[in-house]
């Protein structure tokens, strides 16, 4: 672990959020109502409050940043004094293809940050750019094409069943029960919703039938380590039903979806099955140049095959998500995975200021 007590920058995204409606709310004069007993509700920490304390735990200073998407933010941003960026962006002012403009901004500045570089992230939002990435490393991927305002690009022959899908957004956005079809007309209504709704190239690929497994990574190309695999049971979904990690299965805790299904550690794999789960995951890993830490998505077939459906840097760190749980069950305890992704990331700025000093001499 590294023993120096750091400065932290904890920064995070917001949007849609009129400044100056906020501050009249926060001045008005609340209206008395009649006392009564109300029964407190625990509110859920979110996840840069609990990366903040584990990061206190661990001895260092952390202080929270915000990109409201304003460049006012920005500038600020320029004079961050921080030893250390954790960088918890998904997007800016919302706009989450401006996601790596954000990382790319922070390199220029000369700052230190977490995760994955501006590279990495363009990389694995474009799902297209990824699968083609995949093939050339000879990782199993879906077969697929993709179609935009009329123009259509085939990478394989494919067929029906197939899934349609925004190629650019992530976090499971534009997926839900009608992104599976099962003939051309279907297909077309799918293309043109998802080409009006996000105004992005539609990602059409074969649907893998099978086990809905996420494998989280830590650390960098040289040396990573795959965390115990998750599975996402979608089993329990009703008949009829697409078996897909679709928005209201990941986020929408009110549906039905949501519901039914859950995330374990992933049961009743074989060591052969875990090894070529393992493999796959660290290659996809490696072959978009992600680091510090990172989730492999996938699909194991029916007959044994590893498909990867997409990658994710920097994932979701929350207590209770996915990544979390992989590194409980691999043996750390949260506070130790938030101080091993500060250490992978120091030291790679370490290790990079000593390479530099040995050229200058």
């Amino acid at each position: 672990m590294i023993g120096a007590k750091l400065k932290i920058a904890l920064l995070y995204d917001v949007w849609n959020e009129d400044p100056i409606a906020a501050a009249e709310k926060e001045d008005a004069v609340p209206v008395r109502k009649p006392r009564k007993k109300v029964k407190k509700i625990k509110k859920e920490k979110t996840d840069r409050e609990e990366i903040s304390d584990a990061l206190q735990k661990l001895g260092h200073e952390p202080s929270y940043f915000e990109l409201d998407g304003r460049p006012q933010s920005l500038h600020s941003l320029s004079r961050c004094d921080a030893d250390l960026i954790f960088n918890l962006t998904e997007s800016f002012g919302g706009d989450d293809t401006k996601e790596m403009n954000v990382v790319a901004y922070i390199d220029m500045l000369g700052l230190r940050y977490t995760g994955a570089g501006p590279h990495a992230i363009f990389l694995s939002q474009d799902k297209a750019i990824a699968k083609k990435i995949f093939a050339f490393h000879g990782i199993k991927t879906p077969f697929f094409a993709t179609a935009y305002r009329g123009r259509i690009e085939h990478a394989h022959d494919i067929s029906f069943p197939l899934i349609v899908k925004p190629s650019w957004e992530d976090g499971s956005i534009g997926i839900d029960a009608g992104s599976v079809v099962k003939n051309i007309k279907e297909m077309m209504e799918r293309i043109e919703y998802i080409q009006d709704e996000f105004d992005s190239p539609a990602l059409i690929e074969e649907y893998i039938e099978g086990r809905e497994i996420y494998a989280g990574i830590l650390g960098n190309y040289e040396r990573a380590q795959v965390l115990p695999m998750i599975e996402l049971d979608l089993s329990r979904l009703p008949e009829g039903t697409p078996k897909i990690a679709s928005y209201d299965v990941k986020f929408e805790k009110n549906t039905e979806a949501y519901k039914l299904t859950k995330s374990a550690v992933a049961e009743n794999l074989d060591e052969a099955t875990m090894k070529r789960l393992s493999d796959t995951a660290l290659a996809a890993y490696r072959a978009l140049k992600l680091r510090d830490y990172g989730r492999i998505d996938m699909r194991l077939a029916p007959n044994g095959d590893v498909y990867v459906i997409e990658a994710n840097p920097n994932p979701w760190l929350a207590s209770r998500q996915e990544f979390a749980m992989a590194a409980k069950a691999s043996g750390l305890s949260y506070t130790e995975m938030i101080g091993g992704i500060v250490d992978l990331a120091m030291s790679r700025y370490l290790n990079s200021d000593l390479v530099n000093a040995a050229a200058t001499r």
